[in-house]
C-alpha cells in the first residue's frame, strides 16, 4: 500500500466505471456501481445518482463515500445488480480508492425518474496495487451487461434492444471469458431476470 494521497489515484477521460461504498443508517457500507465523469477543465469529477437509491440517500445524509477502482468482475456485478453491504469501506479487490466529500450540484427529472448530480472532492486516496493493464473483452462485456440491465425497467429504453445487448455480452463472456468473468456472469444470471417471458 502506498502513502495516502489527496488527489484522484488514477487519470481518465470520459466516463469511468467505479464501485462506491457509502455508509448507511445501520453503519454498514453499501456497495454500488457509480459512473465517474472526468473533470471539464479545472472542474470537479462528477457523478449522477438516479432515483431514490441507497447511494443517493447516503450521499445526502453523510456527504461522503469511498470511490474504488477495481478490475474484479464479480464485485462489479454485485455492486451494480445486488444489495450488498460490508463492514468496512474498502473492498479487498480495490486497486485504488479515494475517500470523497460530495456536494449536490444539480438535480432534475428525466422521463419520470429523479436524478442528482454530485461533485466529488477527494479528501484522501491510496493506490493499493499497480498492475500492467490487460484488455479483456469479457470483462468489458460484463460491465456492459450490468449497464443494460439497469435500464430494463426504464420507459425510455427499448427492452428488446437491451436484451439483445445482454445476449451479445453473454456470447462474449462465453467465447473470451476467464474463470472470474464466468463466475461474474453466473452471478449476473442469478441476480437479473433479463430474458423475459
Amino acid at each position: 500500500m502506498t502513502d495516502a494521497l489527496a488527489e484522484w489515484p488514477a487519470d481518465w477521460d470520459g466516463v469511468a466505471e467505479s464501485v462506491v461504498t457509502t455508509r448507511g443508517p445501520n453503519d454498514r457500507w453499501n456497495v454500488a456501481a457509480l459512473g465517474l465523469h472526468a473533470p471539464d477543465g479545472d472542474g470537479p469529477v462528477t457523478a449522477r445518482t438516479w432515483g431514490r437509491t441507497r447511494t443517493w440517500h447516503n450521499f445526502g445524509d453523510r456527504g461522503e463515500g469511498y470511490v474504488q477502482f477495481t478490475r474484479d468482475p464479480v464485485d462489479f456485478v454485485e455492486a451494480a445488480c445486488a444489495v450488498r453491504e460490508e463492514a468496512g469501506p474498502v473492498l479487498d479487490s480495490a486497486d485504488a480508492w479515494a475517500r470523497v466529500r460530495v456536494e449536490e450540484r444539480d438535480s432534475g427529472t428525466e422521463d419520470g425518474t429523479g436524478w442528482v448530480e454530485w461533485a466529488l472532492h477527494v479528501e484522501d486516496s491510496s493506490v493499493e496495487r499497480e498492475t500492467v493493464p490487460v484488455v479483456s473483452r469479457a470483462h468489458g462485456a460484463v460491465v456492459e451487461a450490468t449497464v443494460a440491465a439497469s435500464r430494463l425497467d426504464v420507459d425510455r429504453y427499448d427492452t428488446e434492444r437491451l436484451r439483445e445487448r445482454i445476449r451479445h455480452a453473454e456470447s462474449v463472456v462465453d467465447r473470451a471469458g476467464g474463470a472470474r468473468d464466468r463466475e461474474a456472469w453466473d452471478r449476473f444470471e442469478a441476480l437479473v431476470d433479463w430474458r423475459g417471458a
